[in-house]
């Protein structure tokens, strides 16, 4: 490796620094413009497909027709098969406004999300996996904010992110200010899905943690962007006696310290209490004037609504409670929703 005569000048140093920020950034234009151009020229064959078929009233098999020319016309170029073509028609019919989609979020709100963001395969799985614009939003803008792989947005897909964001039962709108009691609203799900991990028929809190923090990578994929990990089973010690935080984390966003909790069992009041005991003791010790107060999870196997709503009602400390899934979890509501051998044998008999 070629040692820099200048490797020890903070002059320098400094200055390649800014350097290489500015080549990263004029590469990463460069990516999205290619990717913004092929995008319009898509939209733009599928409109004029449209157009054409309305016009001169010709059908679907046009497109089998310009897929066939197109191929020996420029046997170079890809990505002109009938089926790609047929996608093109669906793109410029699901988005007439390209470059952007327009979505009302709230009901004086109009939100303009560029397309041209993400690539023509994650256009691809959302026209055919999600069918409402909302939700298709949605999945754009967590794509363009995380950095979503095309594979990685269909497993959030798959996993109804969507439907789950938002959804903790909490007590945030009472005891965090307007700005971050929104944001920690919209951040917190239900149920979480840790379906990457496997429990067996008696595993405890621990198993749970030691598995979550084994992948870590997961883990931190299911709470989504900002979360940054700071330890298990993180010490605090109050009057000389010690306790044991489960899971401590730091929102970048929030600016506070997320503490999660794990019970392997139905939700109880009484662990309210216990967390919010923890949510004091780092309010105290770890918060510096730059930190936000601190934020419970509470993450239970099941619970009551009811029950919850009574144990949050009240409390000054903002907590969230969440269900969890895991593979076992999974497997029995798989079960659950298949036929019973009763039920085959008389569809069999029914043929």
């Amino acid at each position: 490796m070629t040692v820099s005569i200048f490797e020890k000048d903070e002059t320098y140093l400094n200055w390649f620094s800014e350097l290489k920020v500015q080549i990263r950034q004029a590469q990463m234009q460069a990516v999205l413009k290619v990717n913004e151009t092929l995008l319009e020229l898509y939209w733009t064959i599928g409109k004029s497909i449209i157009e054409k078929q309305k016009e001169m009233g010709w059908g679907a098999k046009v497109i089998e027709a310009l897929a066939t020319d197109l191929k020996h016309s420029l046997p170079d170029n890809k990505g002109f098969s009938s089926r790609n073509l047929k996608y093109m028609q669906l793109f410029a019919r699901e988005y007439p406004h390209f470059p952007f989609v327009q979505e009302v979020l709230a009901q004086m709100e109009n939100v303009q999300v560029p397309l041209a963001q993400i690539t023509w395969y994650h256009h691809i799985t959302l026209i055919t996996a999600v069918k409402n614009i909302k939700e298709r939003v949605f999945y754009i803008q967590k794509t363009i904010e995380n950095g979503w792989s095309r594979n990685v947005m269909l497993m959030q897909i798959e996993n109804k992110f969507f439907e789950r964001q938002g959804k903790a039962l909490s007590n945030f709108q009472n005891t965090l200010p307007p700005p971050q009691s929104d944001l920690a609203s919209s951040l917190f799900k239900d149920p979480y899905n840790f379906d990457f991990i496997t429990l067996k028929e008696k595993s405890d809190e621990k198993d749970i943690e030691n598995q979550l923090v084994q992948k870590i990578t997961e883990l931190l994929l299911e709470l989504g962007k900002g979360f940054a990990y700071v330890g298990r089973q993180y010490p605090i010690k109050v009057e000389k006696e010690d306790y044991y935080i489960d899971l401590l984390f730091y929102h970048l966003k929030l600016r506070s310290y997320i503490v999660i909790e794990l019970k392997a069992s139905e939700f109880k009041p009484e662990y309210i209490g216990k967390l919010n005991f923890y949510l004091s003791t780092v309010d105290s010790q770890l918060n510096t004037e730059f930190d936000m107060p601190a934020i419970g999870l509470l993450l239970c196997k099941t619970k009551n609504s009811i029950k919850v709503e009574y144990a949050l009602r009240n409390m000054t400390k903002p907590i969230g409670v969440s269900e969890y899934n895991t593979i076992k979890n999974i497997s029995k509501k798989i079960r659950s929703q298949l036929p019973s051998i009763d039920d085959i044998e008389l569809k069999m008999n029914e043929i």
